[in-house]
């Protein structure tokens, strides 16, 4: 049955959660502050790039189930069902997460809701956030404890979100056991054709609902950086990481995803959650419980470190006046986020050190110039490579990965490649005439 859904923020998780609960057949209402957001929305573009979300959004504005407002009046009118979509940035300065946009959008939009309500969050928040804004909730709205604060995280991975959303591998609901309301009931009328699929679907308090999303981001952290560290030996041992983490994967209790060596992870997500979760430990008088995620921390970003030193020696030494081509901006594939790029810090410190840098990236470029705008930038991947001393591939966009040296062997001034992704492989550029160097392999 159809349901009246409002959506606060319309970011990358906002956005997509909108377009996919008007795709299963709600009627869908956006809301953001930011004007021009909105109107490129109702326009039926996505501010960002995220593969299969256009299509969609176009689709249900078309189809008349989904609409963008920058109204909170409009919002708690409309709708008696909320989810709360807003950025949880890292705090200037700190580890701990910034709740500001969280505790704007419950400010707000409470003293507006005058009949029961439930707002279900979706942002990432330390534990004991959702109790915090459920008093609040109830504090400042006239429908007192008829307005309910249930969290529902989200799962979702860039250049899969769409795919996450609709057929999510669990569905986590975290409630208010001292109120028990409607909220259970609600989601699974809302989720009811995800659930038909089979969908595991639990349900638990508010605390653990928290909990579940920084924990699941911290182990595939901790995974990353631990294939990471096996890799810092494999270099000093002359053994090859991804054979070690083919052979280790194959175990069941293991298995083979996230243990693909290299430069490390980036992005919106895992470095600041890992390390919101080590602040809110310490709040909460558990730190020693995480402090292995401060050397997980330590390890990610020691891989960007290393890049930079195996790149001034592939070039001689110094990196003074060489020409390094960057085969990447995004953090990952399929996305154009820029946040914490490990290629864009590799393509800094090579930069500070006195090369001349030349990035391109298929998606990620407007946003790359952004950050980081005295870097070099090329249209193409032949425009980067041109004249260039070393060449570094260090986001494993497809058309990078499946690079062959005759694409590139009239263009650069120095066969050498560095494959910071291991994604490559090694023995057809070696018999290329190319000095192949990967991180963790001989």
């Amino acid at each position: 049955m159809s349901k009246r859904v409002t959506v606060f923020g319309t970011g990358y998780l906002g956005a997509t959660h909108a377009a996919c609960m008007a795709e299963i057949g709600h009627e869908v209402l956006g809301v953001d502050i930011d004007a021009a957001k909105i109107a490129k929305l109702e326009a039926g573009e996505v501010p960002f790039y995220e593969p299969g979300l256009d299509e969609v959004l176009k689709r249900n504005i078309e189809a008349g189930r989904l609409r963008f407002t920058t109204s909170y009046e409009e919002a708690a009118a409309w709708g008696d069902i909320h989810f709360l979509g807003v950025g949880t940035p890292q705090r200037r300065g700190e580890y701990a997460a910034d709740l500001r946009f969280v505790n704007s959008v419950v400010e707000k939009l409470a003293p507006l809701v005058t009949k029961p309500a439930v707002i279900f969050g979706k942002s990432t928040v330390p534990v004991g956030t959702a109790a915090n804004l459920g008093e609040l909730a109830r504090e400042l709205s006239p429908a007192g404890e008829g307005l309910e604060v249930a969290w529902n995280p989200e799962f979702l991975r860039e250049g899969f979100a769409v795919e996450d959303t609709l057929r999510p591998d669990r569905l986590v609901l975290g409630v208010d056991r001292d109120r028990p309301g409607r909220a259970e009931e609600v989601l699974r009328e809302i989720y009811a054709p995800i659930l038909e699929l089979g969908m595991p679907f639990i349900v638990t308090d508010l605390a653990t609902a928290e909990l579940v999303k920084v924990a699941a981001n911290s182990f595939l952290a901790t995974k990353i950086s631990f294939i990471n560290a096996m890799a810092e030996l494999c270099e000093a041992a002359g053994a090859d990481v991804t054979v070690l983490a083919d052979a280790i994967g194959h175990d069941k209790r293991i298995g083979r995803k996230f243990l693909n060596a290299g430069v490390g992870f980036g992005g919106g997500c895992l470095p600041k959650d890992i390390r919101a979760f080590m602040a809110r430990a310490g709040e909460l008088g558990a730190e020693h419980a995480l402090t292995f995620l401060r050397e997980v921390d330590n390890i990610n970003m020691r891989r960007r470190t290393r890049m930079v030193e195996i790149s001034r020696e592939l070039v001689g030494g110094s990196l003074l006046g060489s020409r390094v081509a960057v085969l990447g901006a995004a953090f990952k594939p399929d996305s154009d986020d820029v946040r914490d790029s490990p290629a864009l810090n590799v393509a800094g410190q090579l930069q500070l050190q006195g090369a001349t840098v030349n990035v391109f990236d298929p998606k990620a470029m407007e946003n790359a110039r952004r950050e980081f705008p005295t870097l070099g930038y090329s249209a193409s991947t032949e425009e980067a490579c041109q004249g260039a001393d070393l060449v570094l591939v260090v986001t494993e966009w497809k058309q990078f990965r499946e690079l062959v040296p005759a694409d590139l062997n009239k263009i650069v001034r120095r066969k050498r490649i560095f494959d910071g992704r291991n994604c490559i492989d090694p023995q057809v550029w070696r018999a290329a005439g190319w000095t192949y160097r990967g991180l963790g392999r001989p």
